[in-house]
């Protein structure tokens, strides 16, 4: 039986995700998140070593899935709604006693904030999950500072003579012994921002901290500077559902029919990807696979050594592939991501090596279609295929490989102010940002629809600096 698993996990990434096991039927057992795939899913394989429960589940175990997801928290809130929406055997007998923190705005006269781990069905207007206690918390500091939403339970609010810490420290309105004639309001204020909805919270604030800063009182407009940065990263922090990607492929047939298809036996294929930041730290990966999965020990990183060839994606394809192809593996087969250009590159480097290029079409994922070695083009293979999954899954892959390198790259000479790096953000660009968003964080965490909205930056500018802090993919 452990033999059988580790072929199951063969395969598992070392990356945030979520993992699926099922029984023979198809049924599924269990959902679980990890910070690293292949770590957790190895925990699985001794199985005197588990909770007595675990261990029956695992001896039931026929199939395993996975997820991969940009981070931890990420595969929280995955695991969280696969829970919700699948309903996992072994997860809805709650075994392992594990419950998530989320966040609950009570009903009555004066809704209170209040932390729990439960059902949902306990409580009304239920966010979250959290990734972490001390996350919860944060959230509900920003809530208490921006909209004075009390947190203390019935009880104590009823008994209160006079008015708390909370009330003098600017954390709540005192409904306790306070008239209250806005509390309704600011309820609809903390749910707008629980649910996203701060942007015209966060213009207000902007406002109020220029004419701060106007009237030389600079206490008042760190205040709302310190706001700003709190509503936004609450607000961007949002319930993200991560495109995921499922690794459970049939390895063996699924690459026997990629032979039968293009005509050709492989023992190892290499898929090419580059990435760079408008022509900064520009770097290549290839990652490899075979009939028995990915092939991590002949996965490569390249710098790129010709700088005059930076930004431009056809010469540095050229010039990996050709590094690769001098270096090693043997390749079988080389797989590149783009069309006609980098297909044609890559066969003038590797002629005696079968290229196939797979090109992104209007849509990146489902518009696929390939460019055969033999320099035709197909657009007919079934979208749902075996080999279609395949070869996305290899083109992802190589993707996230080098999406990874590319980071760590430029995180070792990332400067003090990281928007003084992007090209076109001058200081009125900077400053606009800085009042929007509160802080450089903050604009690192917002998505493009939120850029898209600080006065007097432009669609472009704002492409760029997601791009800066996202996909870095040029």
């Amino acid at each position: 039986m452990s033999i059988q698993f580790s072929d199951l996990i063969e395969n598992s990434p070392g990356a945030p995700g979520v993992y699926k096991m099922y029984d023979a039927d198809g049924t599924l057992l269990y959902v679980g998140k990890a910070k690293n795939l292949s770590n957790r899913l190895k925990q699985y394989i001794d199985i005197p070593k588990l909770e007595p429960h675990k261990q029956v589940m695992r001896s039931l175990v026929a199939r395993v899935e996975w997820e991969t997801v940009p981070t931890e928290s990420d595969a929280l809130v995955r695991e969280q709604e696969l829970i919700k929406t699948q309903k996992p055997k072994y997860n809805i007998m709650l075994t392992d006693g594990k419950m998530y923190p989320m966040l609950a705005l009570t009903a009555g006269e004066f809704p209170r904030l209040l932390k729990f781990r439960g059902k949902l069905s306990q409580r009304r207007d239920i966010y979250g999950p959290y990734p972490s206690v001390s996350a919860l918390n944060e959230t509900i500091k920003t809530i208490q500072k921006v909209c004075q939403i009390r947190t203390c339970n019935d009880t104590y609010m009823r008994n209160r003579a006079r008015p708390c810490l909370l009330h003098q420290i600017g954390r709540c309105s005192a409904p306790c012994v306070r008239p209250q004639n806005d509390y309704a309001a600011r309820v609809s204020l903390a749910r707008r921002i629980l649910t996203g909805d701060s942007e015209p919270i966060v213009k207000d604030l902007a406002e109020q901290m220029q004419k701060y800063s106007a009237n030389l009182d600079f206490e008042s407009a760190a205040e709302c500077r310190d706001k700003i940065a709190a509503l936004t990263h609450t607000s961007n922090r949002g319930m993200r559902r991560p495109a995921a990607h499922s690794a459970n492929l049939d390895w063996a047939n699924t690459v026997a029919e990629l032979e039968k298809w293009l005509g050709l036996k492989i023992e190892c294929a290499g898929v090419f990807d580059n990435s760079h930041l408008f022509g900064k730290q520009p770097v290549g990966a290839m990652i490899a696979f075979g009939h028995d999965g990915f092939i991590k020990s002949a996965y490569r990183h390249f710098k790129l050594n010709d700088m005059s060839r930076a930004g431009n994606d056809i010469a540095m394809m050229s010039e990996f592939v050709g590094r690769a192809v001098e270096r090693g593996p043997k390749l079988d087969l080389i797989i590149v991501d783009g069309g006609r250009a980098q297909w044609n590159i890559a066969h003038r480097r590797a002629p005696n090596i079968p290229i196939l290029g797979v090109t992104k079409g209007e849509v990146r994922d489902g518009d696929e279609h390939f460019i055969m070695p033999d320099g035709t083009e197909c657009w007919d293979l079934p979208k749902d295929s075996k080999l279609f999954l395949l070869l996305r899954a290899v083109r992802d892959e190589a993707h996230r490989f080098v999406i990874t390198y590319h980071r760590t790259v430029r995180a070792k000479t990332v400067t003090a102010s990281v928007l003084d790096e992007i090209e076109g953000i001058g200081p009125a660009r900077k400053k606009a940002l800085m009042l929007h968003f509160g802080s450089a964080r903050a604009v690192g965490d917002a998505d493009l629809p939120a850029l898209l909205k600080v006065p007097g930056l432009g669609k472009n500018a704002a492409e760029k600096i997601y791009a800066y802090f996202h996909s870095n993919v040029v």
